[in-house]
Formats: structure tokens, sequence, C-alpha cells
């Protein structure tokens, strides 16, 4: 990144979105906005601007961090107010769907690239050196280098770039089965346990990791994902075959 510290506006500040500003408020000029949550704490508490939607649109850089069920609505909003050269980031934890709908909307000339990281507040919450994140480059700018190397050597995040479809076939595995894992195991209202092997604590460390995960990312990660549903099928009738096989006398 440059040595001036360029504007960065955040839009749609979550849970993920309010961890990844301790992140950026060293090297950029942050700015936040959220339509459906008051900011201003997280303004106070992080030292950033609490922004309007025409203030975030003045950014140099804008971060889409919105679950995706609204990402239509987001991108919608601000198309018409961004300009030639800007840079357009999503953080969705889906790819081949929200690509498609950032790239019809935003004009010529608005520079776009989609990241996703491979973690969260949980995960990362002892700090994210080595954490993997992701990067699809379809060819919409040209500051790809400049965003690996601040994503790597500042941060440094492990980063795969890989296409979009790539991107969701593989996270119908990595995202879709192990979240839904998760949620079956955090509905059994299972005892306290206290003789626990090794596999049962790394089991209880990934349900950890993802008990607290929005109901939105869930459905985002099983309904937008377009590989996800093969997965699933795969998952339960791998399920069903295995009750069968133990009901057998």
């Amino acid at each position: 990144m440059n040595k001036m510290r360029q504007t960065l506006g955040v839009m749609g500040v979550g849970a993920f979105g309010e961890f990844m500003l301790k992140y950026l408020i060293p090297y950029f000029e942050v700015t936040v906005y959220d339509s459906h949550r008051d900011l201003s704490d997280i303004a106070s508490l992080y030292n950033v601007k609490l922004g309007t939607l025409d203030e975030i649109c003045d950014c140099e850089i804008i971060v889409l961090c919105v679950p995706v069920v609204h990402l239509m609505d987001a991108v919608s909003s601000i198309c018409h107010k961004l300009q030639r050269n800007q840079l357009l980031i999503d953080l969705c934890s889906v790819k081949v769907n929200p690509i498609k709908i950032v790239t019809d909307l935003i004009p010529d000339g608005v520079e776009y690239l989609s990241l996703h990281p491979l973690f969260g507040p949980q995960s990362g919450k002892l700090g994210i050196h080595g954490l993997n994140i992701t990067l699809c480059d379809i060819g919409r700018t040209n500051r790809k280098n400049c965003i690996k190397k601040y994503l790597s050597e500042t941060l440094g995040l492990s980063v795969h770039e890989t296409t979009p479809e790539l991107h969701d076939k593989e996270m119908a595995y990595v995202q879709g089965l192990t979240h839904m894992m998760a949620k079956v195991f955090s509905k059994m209202d299972v005892p306290e346990i206290h003789q626990k092997t090794k596999t049962y604590l790394l089991l209880s460390e990934m349900v950890e990791m993802i008990r607290y995960d929005s109901d939105e990312l869930f459905l985002a990660i099983q309904r937008d994902n377009p590989y996800a549903k093969q997965t699933k099928q795969e998952f339960f009738d791998a399920v069903k075959h295995l009750e069968e096989k133990l009901s057998e006398e």
C-alpha cells in the first residue's frame, strides 16, 4: 500500500466487520457505516469515523462486509455513486453468485476484487498471523499484487488465489460440512463431559469456533453456494447408510 494512508469505508459492521477494524486502522483512514446497527459505540471504541452512505462512497477503498442475503441491496444502494478507479472488495463466504451480482451492477472503471477470510472472531481471537484468506481475481483490478502483499506481508495471512467456481466447490465441503455438523452437535444438548478423548476435544473446539456464527452466515453457506446441495445430499446419504448398517441384526 502507499505510504499515504488511503481512505477505506467498511459497509456492514457485524461481528466480523468489527473484528477486522483493529487490523485496518493502523494502515487506513477508516469510515464505518451500517444501515441496520447504531455504530456510535464502535466508532468511539476504535476511533474511526462514523459515516453516511455518501461518505462511504467517497472512500478510495470500499469493503462490503454485509451478509450475502443483503449484498444485492447494498451494491444497488451505492453502484450509482461509485467512481472510476475506486476499489470495491467483498468478503462473502460464497463467491459465484455474489461476484455475478457485483459485476452486473457496478459501472465500468470501478475496480473490484473478492476476498474470503477463512477465519472469524472465534478462530482469530488469539491473532490472525498464519491464518488463511482466499482471493478471487476476476480481472477487474490492477492492484492484486499490492493487495496480496498487504495481506501476506503486513497482516501475515496465507493467501490462496483461486477461481469463484473452485472456491465454492471446496467450501461446500470445508464450510458446508463443518458448519452443519457443528449445528447438529450444538442442538443435541450434550451434557457436561469429564472423560474427554483427544478426538472429542477437537470436535468441541470446532463446535465452539462455529457455535456463535450468525444464522445468516450459516444459511449463506448452505443455500447460496451452488455446490452445497450435492455435498449435503452426500452427507445425508452417508448418515442414512450408516444408520441402516448399525440397525442390521
